[in-house]
């Protein structure tokens, strides 16, 4: 049995019409830190895919407290200031049990900036903390449209809360994204691994 939405077979006899997207990931690139003032991914977004994801893999920050953050920007340009609106909140639970909490961080969130945009937050510089998560865009190509993104973190604050933080927003352009850049807010991102997914 086939299965038909607006006169266009999607499902037939068990398999996806050709055109239908399954989305399997295609690993484009992986960058390692090291001591790294930023960590640049200037090729990969292209008209090729749709969507993008960035995986966060142990990244270490090197100062207690820092924040790890982002920004995109346009052509050839090496500024990484485009405007965005975001918004973010997170929840965290502390190793002792004794406190909990779930808020919007309004310091944290942009409305038309041109900043880093924070993704992990006061993050713990002990040998054993980071941040694992994603971040995901969406059609960052497009020369229409402006360029959604969500992501999520877990992270050890350096005050030993376990923090799970959500993000999403947009850049606020129809110029066509080609680069990202990751850092941490003060001193260097000292470890860990970023790696960059085509979603087909």
């Amino acid at each position: 049995m086939g299965v038909i939405s607006n006169g266009t077979t999607l499902l037939d006899a068990g398999a996806l019409d050709s055109g239908i997207a399954t989305g399997n990931m295609t690993l484009l690139s992986t960058a390692t830190a090291s001591s790294s003032a930023t960590i640049d991914f200037t090729s990969g977004l292209t008209s090729t895919y749709k969507e993008y994801i960035f995986k966060f893999i142990d990244i270490h920050l090197a100062t207690d407290g820092a924040e790890f953050e982002f920004q995109a920007d346009i052509g050839t340009d090496t500024n990484y200031n485009v405007t965005l609106t975001s918004s973010y909140f997170l929840a965290e639970h502390n190793e002792a049990d004794s406190s909990t909490g779930f808020s919007f961080q309004a310091a944290r969130d942009q409305a038309q900036g041109t900043a880093f945009q924070h993704f992990g937050v006061d993050v713990g510089a002990d040998n054993d903390h980071c941040i694992a998560g994603f971040l995901h865009f969406y059609d960052p190509a497009s020369t229409t449209k402006v360029k959604h993104f969500i992501g999520v973190m877990q992270q050890a604050h350096q005050n030993d809360l376990s923090l799970v933080g959500h993000l999403g927003g947009y850049f606020n352009t129809t110029t066509a994204l080609t680069r990202v850049r990751f850092k941490a807010s003060s001193g260097n991102v000292d470890a860990g691994t970023i790696k960059l997914y085509g979603i087909t």
